[in-house]
């Protein structure tokens, strides 16, 4: 068929289609000539058009008769000078960087390499054409019925996230139906959106899904990436989860997921990877941004262009100084959220965007640039707060806007309820919002992102179940993960066939059940906590995508109870705004008396003195959160109230006993929660004086409404 080509636009970047055919745009600052090609469903080349047409550096033309479906990629050509960090070479076909969807599969064993991989040097060309090894870019048809869906829109205040891999949570369930377990439309299935709400979950945070590959050392050992910080192409939902195939269904089928969940409530957040590519560093290979403008979209080494800069330990680190990529970035953003209808996002390795030269800046063109989008005013941005370079560790620092992956709320909770010495005031701030990171800057209680446990790391199970980690699948003899969760559980190492079934673990994963769930902030599950997913001690299940990973649905009696208990401690959470306060704990004046919003108290009743607080032996406290003090008023400006709550915590082995304060309503207090009490923690018991706290064990109390109003009014702005 005859090609006809017109000049086209230079924007918007990528391949669109339209009556016309379909418009080709590609940014290349430093090429001498760009070629769009096509290819057939067989991968054979049909036909290759040189873009004429250049402006402002972008390469572009419209092709007639190009519908979508079409297969195509580029060929760029220019200088080959690796010193100067120049690797063009149009014998390699590139995938389009902002291509909506992408088919097939990398073929490490093919020559995607744009020097001599059997020289090993670098600097050398080669000229073999790498077509047949490299996936190709589909043009899409982009019409979808949303039938006026939209967000939930749930204040992050309000929010408890669920991070979960798209293709290990359904994959096993015998509830959906077989041929789409483990993809898009396996999470949005009626079986699986029923779990999530029985759960409580306000929203799921998926595992990379922007297009992702295998890294070669993994395929030549059988495995394949699973959590998919491998991109390839950051507009294109990864084609391995879709049940419809690779050519443009990848798209429709994830739009169906984000309305079905959107239906039910459920917001859908995305982790990103913008920090760094697959393309690794100079002997890596060559398969999208390297070979369109490699001194474009990557930091090399000042006065070393052949070297790249890696503050990911990755091999390479995008240039977000460079205003293309930058664009690139937000772009892909702004697609994910209009286009797509996403919630949020979860930046990976964040601290790396903001590197300006060389360090963490919160003046960067990054968060200049998120803060003034009017298309993000309205989504979460969540960061996790660090990177591997020197100055990466930034929990506390990122601008007000934003949310962070707390990892000091992490690494406080488990050594408080490991025993270590020394923890208490520490953990008292994690478990109030952690107002010492957050309050000084303006932020409020819900920027800390709690969590005990995420997919990088043991599972919560295997936390408490295993002294060493046991990534011997993995084939690096067992020196891959970190080794900083050692020992949080109690003692020997699980058994191999069940290593949750244990009273004092049970009891221990529901004390970190309890706290994450209970703290202000925001709480983060990670996906199967709730039913003690196992991963047998790896804890670097990233080359895993087989059943160590994933989810496990023939749930026993233990596993069903702790599901159980998860759920109503979430319910619990979501009734109380005295539980997921708006603001940081302050006295308040109230009809003239000043009240106290939070009290920390002694086993003895009495209030904690600064020497318990510093005193190392001490692994316990009480905590009353005074749903008196909530600082809102109803119609008539009259002040309401939620109940009171009384936290008591204990992490020392033996129990002690408590003398309870008074109610602040008057009333006695009711247990809500004992989590010593496996057979039945939600017993519902009345107490007035003392009461014994088991060994390493919780108890959460309450109070009823006071006189100054009824119960639960204040829900939107405590």
């Amino acid at each position: 068929m005859e090609r006809t080509l017109l000049p086209g636009k230079p924007y918007p970047l990528g391949a669109t289609a339209s009556s016309k055919g379909t418009n080709f745009a590609l940014f290349s600052e430093n090429a001498s000539a760009v070629s769009v090609c096509f290819f057939d469903e067989s991968g054979k080349q049909t036909d290759c058009i040189a873009l004429r047409e250049r402006t402002a550096f972008v390469w572009h033309g419209l092709v007639r008769n190009i519908k979508p479906g079409q297969r195509y990629g580029y060929r760029v050509d220019g200088p080959w000078e690796p010193e100067q960090g120049l690797r063009f070479n149009a014998s390699k076909l590139l995938l389009d960087p902002y291509a909506k969807a992408i088919s097939g599969d990398v073929d490490a064993k093919a020559p995607i390499f744009a020097y001599d991989v059997k020289s090993g040097d670098d600097l050398k060309r080669d000229e073999q054409d790498s077509a047949p090894g490299v996936p190709k870019s589909i043009v899409i048809d982009n019409k979808f019925d949303w039938e006026n869906d939209c967000s939930p829109e749930i204040p992050l205040a309000d929010s408890i996230i669920y991070e979960v891999n798209v293709r290990g949570y359904s994959i096993h369930n015998p509830d959906v139906p077989e041929q789409i377990r483990g993809t898009y439309a396996g999470l949005a299935s009626p079986a699986s959106i029923e779990y999530l709400k029985k759960l409580g979950v306000t929203a799921v945070e998926l595992l990379p899904v922007h297009h992702f590959i295998d890294e070669g050392h993994l395929v030549d050992r059988g495995l394949r990436d699973y959590w998919g910080y491998n991109t390839l192409g950051y507009f294109a939902p990864m084609a391995r989860y879709s049940s419809t195939g690779d050519t443009g269904g990848q798209v429709r089928e994830f739009k169906e997921m984000v309305k079905a969940l959107h239906k039910e409530g459920i917001e859908v957040i995305l982790d990103v990877v913008y920090n760094h590519t697959c393309e690794g560093n100079e002997k890596g290979p060559s398969l999208s941004w390297k070979g369109v403008d490699n001194t474009t979209y990557y930091r090399l080494m000042e006065g070393d262009g052949r070297h790249y800069m890696d503050y990911t330990g990755t091999g390479n680190t995008l240039n977000m100084m460079n205003p293309q990529v930058l664009k690139m970035v937000m772009d892909s953003l702004r697609y994910w959220v209009l286009e797509m209808h996403i919630d949020g996002f979860r930046f990976d390795l964040a601290s790396t965007l903001a590197r300006e030269l060389h360090d963490v800046s919160k003046l960067s063109s990054f968060f200049d640039t998120i803060n003034q989008d009017p298309t993000l005013a309205d989504v979460k941005l969540i960061a996790e707060p660090w990177d591997v370079g020197e100055g990466g560790y930034q929990v506390g620092n990122f601008p007000v806007v934003w949310a962070e992956w707390n990892g000091k709320y992490r690494d406080t909770v488990r050594r408080f309820w490991k025993g270590d010495e020394g923890t208490l005031s520490d953990f008292a701030y994690r478990l109030t919002g952690s107002s010492d990171l957050y309050q000084s800057d303006g932020r409020k209680p819900y920027a800390s992102i709690n969590f005990i446990t995420a997919h990088d790391g043991f599972t919560l199970c295997d936390m408490v179940s295993y002294n060493e980690k046991h990534n011997e699948a993995n084939g690096d003899n067992n020196t891959d993960g970190a080794n900083d969760n050692d020992s949080w559980n109690m003692g020997a190492e699980g058994p191999t066939d069940d290593p949750v079934i244990n009273e004092m673990r049970e009891r221990q994963t529901r004390n970190f059940l309890t706290t994450l769930i209970l703290s202000q902030g925001v709480p983060m599950l990670c996906g199967g906590d709730e039913v003690a997913r196992s991963q047998r001690g790896n804890n670097n299940g990233y080359c895993q995508d087989d059943e160590l990973t994933w989810y496990d649905w023939k749930l026993d009696e233990p596993r069903t109870r702790l599901l159980e208990f998860t759920s109503k401690l979430i319910n619990l959470r979501k009734q109380h705004p005295n539980l997921h306060r708006r603001k940081f704990f302050q006295d308040r004046t109230i009809k003239g008396s000043v009240v106290r919003d939070i009290v920390w108290y002694s086993t003895d009743g009495s209030e904690l003195s600064d020497e318990q607080w510093s005193a190392d032996w001490n692994r316990n406290l009480g905590v009353l959160l005074n749903g008196t003090t909530l600082q809102v008023s109803d119609e008539e400006g009259q002040p309401v109230t939620d109940d009171s709550f009384l936290i008591l915590v204990n992490a020392y082995h033996e129990g002690v006993e408590f003398t309870l304060p008074d109610p602040p309503h008057g009333k006695p207090w009711i247990q809500l929660i004992d989590t010593q009490h496996i057979e039945d923690p939600f017993r519902e018991v009345p107490f007035s004086d003392k009461v014994i706290l088991g060994g390493r064990s919780m108890r959460v109390f309450r109070d009823g409404p006071g006189p100054l109003g009824p119960d639960t009014q204040s829900a939107k702005e405590a």
